[in-house]
């Protein structure tokens, strides 16, 4: 391979589409914008949603269901989870630790949830439990303290 030899990559370059540059070029006459029409003519600008004159889709499909402003999201971390970070060797076990662990986000709020089982006595700290979580937790040895 030397300088005088080197060639793009088979279909990398494309000829731009000059339109309106007269019938030889193949775009012109109309410039690819068909005959007559508002779309046709220059300064054409249409509405955002505008179907021509139908009833655009916005309209036509009813509004459903709301977002409650004040809901709380909590990111679910199961007792099958905690069992494995008490494997570990961990006593107990926070906010923080399950940061460390890479399972919660950073502004996350956690609920601990009662998927899985738990053998080990710990001590878990966390935002929000459910029942029976809180008293797999309690039965296991362990307690529970709400952030």
């Amino acid at each position: 391979m030397e300088l005088h030899n080197l060639q793009p990559a088979v279909g990398s370059n494309k000829k731009t589409k000059r339109i309106g540059r007269g019938t030889g070029s193949g775009y012109g006459g109309t410039s690819t914008r068909g005959h007559k029409g508002a779309k046709s003519r220059s300064g054409y600008k249409h509405k955002v949603g505008f179907e021509g004159g139908q009833m655009p889709l916005q309209r036509r499909v009813p509004k459903f269901g709301f977002k409650n402003i004040n809901r709380v999201e909590y990111k679910a971390i199961n007792l099958d989870a905690l069992e494995a970070l008490a494997a570990n060797g961990a006593t107990k076990v926070t906010v923080e630790d399950l940061r460390n662990a890479g399972l919660v986000a950073k502004k996350a709020l956690v609920k601990i949830l009662g998927n899985g089982a738990l053998s080990h006595a710990l001590e878990v700290e966390a935002n929000a439990f459910s029942k029976a979580a809180e008293d797999a937790i309690v039965k296991a040895g362990g307690s529970v303290v709400k952030k």
